[in-house]
């Protein structure tokens, strides 16, 4: 995708990142070079509307997320969400960072099962307004959207000359299959398996030093 040199666009991708884990590095990456995203920030949420909270604290995943991306100059920790109170509504975000770049393409990127959930978001209407909506696709998924879902799909599906555009159309981008989950990898720690190149390695170094996700003893209580 060819971008004119005077419009530099800028990919989001949000998540507890409880760890990050390649999954969603590798699938961000993919974005950014199929959308030739200028950057593409990665934004820890503190309160999760839409799950469980996360298992290590604010502090804990932002470094993880620093460790796990310090080589790549395209990505950058954005823990805007953070420092907010209350739960992590994405269309605070997207506000916030339109206050920050006003005109620039905003490019936020999900998965698939997100966008079919997209209509329990909070003001999820309001979403496309202010940034494009790009959909991670793999190769073994396929979209199942209620009948409200697929209008607002068919009338906002983007075509190429809509890449200059700073919001306002959905995008589908194969990425890698790869299907990593930080509850696997988390249920792994906990029972004392090898994690290795599911995540970087720094980020397991950290997660070793900090004592996250610690091994449940599989030695069961006995009478006496």
């Amino acid at each position: 995708m060819v971008r004119s040199e005077n419009k530099p666009a800028i990919g989001i991708l949000g998540g507890t990142f409880d760890p990050v884990h390649f999954g969603h590095l590798r699938t961000g990456l993919d974005v950014v070079e199929q959308l030739s995203l200028d950057q593409l920030r990665l934004i820890p949420c503190a309160i999760p509307p839409h799950r469980i909270e996360p298992v290590a604290n604010a502090k804990q995943r932002r470094m993880m997320l620093e460790l796990a991306i310090k080589n790549h100059p395209k990505l950058l920790v954005d823990d805007r969400e953070l420092s907010r109170e209350g739960p992590s509504y994405t269309v605070d975000t997207l506000l916030s960072l339109r206050e920050d770049f006003p005109d620039t393409p905003l490019f936020l990127l999900m998965g698939t099962d997100a966008f079919c959930s997209l209509p329990s978001w909070s003001r999820w209407q309001q979403i496309i307004e202010l940034a494009h909506i790009v959909v991670m696709q793999r190769a073994d998924e396929t979209f199942l959207l209620s009948d409200e879902l697929q209008s607002f799909f068919e009338q906002h599906q983007a075509e190429k000359a809509d890449i200059e555009l700073s919001a306002g159309k959905i995008w589908s981008v194969p990425v890698t299959q790869m299907s990593i989950s930080a509850t696997a990898i988390r249920e792994a720690l906990e029972q004392g398996r090898d994690v290795r190149y599911l995540l970087p390695d720094a980020v397991i170094s950290l997660i070793e030093q900090l004592g996250l996700y610690p091994q449940i003893s599989s030695v069961s209580e006995t009478d006496g």
